[in-house]
């Protein structure tokens, strides 16, 4: 009975994160992605919408939402995408209201997204915002990585590999840096971040009647 109170008393009232996760394409962003969703009860992805074509392993609605470039042109221009951007000749966008409900909620909002995407957001809503910007060991284990994926043709690799030069220099722009050269590790230091942001006092306005509770 006492240890029930306790564990009550003990749920301060946060506001949820906006967790940014971008690399170069094949740094491995989203498997730690992935890994970190599968881990964690109060984490939810943000799904985009984009106009590329869906991929063979890829659902609708889970991964991405496929749409037109109409449908794109009209959320973007009605205000409805939280940020957008063009990458490799396509469009990718959040849209806005999931993640404000969720926030709203204490939920927190995982972002799998490219590095312009993430500086709109970390311009919209700093406060929000836990950046992270993922590396890979090295340029040859980047290419490796793409080419074991199997799911680009090789004139798309090298437009990818030629991108990751503009990409990268954009790791600054970021709160945390974390190099993925070891899977497991790099997931973990992902968590520990999350799990740091999570206990920010400026995150938990609850804490303001846990206090006055706690000594009134």
């Amino acid at each position: 009975m006492n240890t029930q109170k306790t564990d009550m008393s003990l749920q301060i009232e946060r506001r949820g994160i906006m967790l940014v996760l971008s690399s170069p394409s094949g740094a491995g962003k989203s498997t730690i992605a992935r890994e970190v969703l599968s881990k964690e009860q109060n984490l939810k992805l943000s799904v985009s919408v984009t106009t590329r074509d869906r991929r063979g392993s890829e659902i609708d609605g889970t991964h991405y939402h496929f749409i037109s470039d109409r449908e794109f042109d009209r959320m973007r221009d009605s205000d409805s995408l939280l940020e957008w951007a063009q990458v490799h000749s396509n469009f990718y966008g959040t849209p806005a209201d999931p993640v404000e409900d969720a926030l709203n909620n204490g939920k927190d909002m995982l972002f799998d997204i490219d590095w312009q995407g993430g500086l709109q957001l970390m311009e919209k809503a700093r406060i929000d915002v836990v950046s992270i910007f993922i590396l890979p060991p090295s340029l040859e284990e980047l290419k490796s990585r793409l080419v074991r994926r199997a799911e680009d043709a090789p004139e798309v690799i090298e437009k990818r590999l030629e991108n990751a030069m503009n990409e990268i220099p954009h790791w600054s722009d970021y709160d945390y840096v974390v190099v993925n050269d070891d899977l497991e590790r790099a997931f973990g230091q992902v968590s520990a971040i999350l799990q740091a942001e999570r206990l920010r006092r400026d995150r938990r306005p609850g804490l303001f009647d846990y206090v006055n509770r706690l000594i009134g």
